[in-house]
């Protein structure tokens, strides 16, 4: 019994952190306002997840986007990339270790400190590397993407 309740209270609380799309309204005006500054005139779809919010887009043609905390400031930005664009040994570890899987997105993760990573999407799994192309972690996604 004790199990089974652990596995639904452990599947409620994945549920809850999952992205949660809302409209644009019910953003808080200084997260707009944060987005507005730094991408004037562009159109997002919001999303609210694990507390902060997120603003996708597009920008010149290219799939972004924004996480912003409650307060206003930008936590990352990330902008989709072609896949040769990855580190070189971050394309070596996905051929090493994912034989014979397409990689079917790529992003480029920006924190406010600067710091980069990279992404790489294979079917529900996205891989993470850092600015160099070294392996991060590996984490199963837990939302349905829209393209």
């Amino acid at each position: 019994m004790k199990k089974i309740l652990l596995l639904a209270f452990m599947t409620l609380a994945i549920a809850a952190a999952d992205a949660q799309k809302m409209d644009a309204a019910a953003v808080p005006s200084n997260v707009k306002a944060s987005f507005e500054k730094k991408y004037a005139g562009i159109t997002a779809k919001w999303e609210k997840e694990a507390g902060n919010y997120e603003a996708g887009f597009k920008k010149d043609g290219v799939e972004m986007s924004v996480v912003i905390e409650p307060g206003g400031k930008i936590i990352e930005t990330e902008m989709e990339i072609k896949v040769a664009k990855l580190p070189e040994s971050s394309l070596s570890y996905l051929k090493q270790h994912y034989k014979g899987k397409t990689v079917t997105e790529a992003s480029k993760i920006t924190k406010s400190d600067g710091t980069v990573n990279y992404e790489a999407e294979i079917n529900d799994t996205d891989v993470m590397f850092d600015a160099n192309g070294k392996f991060l972690k590996e984490t199963k996604d837990k939302e349905d993407k829209e393209d």
